[in-house]
């Protein structure tokens, strides 16, 4: 069987050398739209992270059998055309939980520590300063409430990670489907009113599209903490910039609504009120492993059935 890897690239320095074991290879670093048609149209199998394959895709590419997503979230294939035309759609579910629960606290306590403010303070301005230390306000997590939006598997594992800490963690179900005895579940108006500190994680879907908007992302108190870590488009960018030309609150966010970034996101012009990463938080190199061995035993498994 023909396996195409069409955006390789959004992998890193892994290994594709043992999907020769299962067929023919091709390996593209990009795929670009105007590549994509003749890029598939002899495919047996697809791999791609986040190149999109709609119904012109696969009515092109007519050997198509089976596509593989490289990641968990599923919304750049139409998965209801691909059953519709009996194509076996997979991804790869549970791969990044650490890498993200860790990627989280790296946003949180850079944030709150105020580590990037500091590290430039220290490089220019200490090495003239009369005393031996430089005062900012920054509050610890014991005894703060910490707001989850999104109680699945890393969420939870973010939970047990702030009680820890000793935070106060609550949280609220984006899908009305999530419940725990650990920790109270909230509406998302008093979890915006009350915590401290409000990580994300959740997908998106109906239910979480530009579900902080200007009306909920202004109930968040001066001075909190707001992490994404989830999707980007859960956070209305505009709405939030505009918040943060009135509103002391610090953000971290590591997706967006567009990805790459515009370059005219008014989020950018922030530069004392958030910290951005480059939706990088499931990708070290052990999730990174993960990934590639889920691939690899769907396409196997596959393979296996067919034959």
């Amino acid at each position: 069987m023909k396996i195409v890897f069409l955006d390789a690239l959004t992998l890193g320095n892994v290994d594709f050398e043992k999907f020769k074991n299962l067929g023919e290879v091709e390996v593209y670093q990009i795929t670009n739209k105007d590549e994509l048609i003749d890029r598939v149209k002899n495919a047996d199998i697809i791999v791609t992270n986040k190149v999109v394959i709609d119904k012109n895709v696969i009515d092109n590419a007519k050997n198509l059998k089976f596509i593989q997503i490289a990641a968990t979230g599923m919304n750049n294939v139409d998965l209801e055309y691909a059953n519709k035309k009996g194509i076996i759609v997979k991804n790869v579910a549970g791969y990044s939980t650490n890498a993200v629960v860790q990627h989280t606290f790296a946003l949180v306590l850079s944030l709150l520590n105020k580590i990037c403010y500091f590290d430039k303070y220290a490089r220019e301005k200490y090495p003239y300063s009369p005393i031996f230390t430089h005062i900012q306000n920054w509050f610890e997590i014991k005894g703060k409430r910490w707001g989850i939006i999104g109680l699945g598997s890393i969420g939870r594992e973010v939970a047990k990670v702030a009680s820890s800490f000793g935070a106060e963690v609550i949280y609220y179900s984006t899908s009305g489907k999530n419940n725990s005895n650990e920790y109270k579940r909230v509406d998302l108006d008093e979890l915006l009113k009350t915590s401290k500190i409000i990580t994300i994680h959740a997908p998106l879907n109906e239910n979480t599209k530009n579900l902080l908007n200007y009306e909920k992302l202004n109930l968040i108190e001066d001075f909190s903490i707001l992490v994404n870590v989830g999707r980007g488009g859960i956070i209305n960018e505009k709405d939030l910039a505009n918040i943060l030309e009135k509103k002391d609150i610090f953000i971290g966010l590591d997706v967006f609504e567009n990805e790459p970034i515009n370059k005219d996101n008014p989020l950018l012009k922030f530069n004392e009120k958030t910290l951005l990463t480059p939706h990088v938080a499931w990708t070290s190199i052990e999730a990174r492993n993960k990934l590639m061995q889920g691939i690899y035993r769907n396409i196997e498994e596959f393979i296996k059935s067919s034959n």
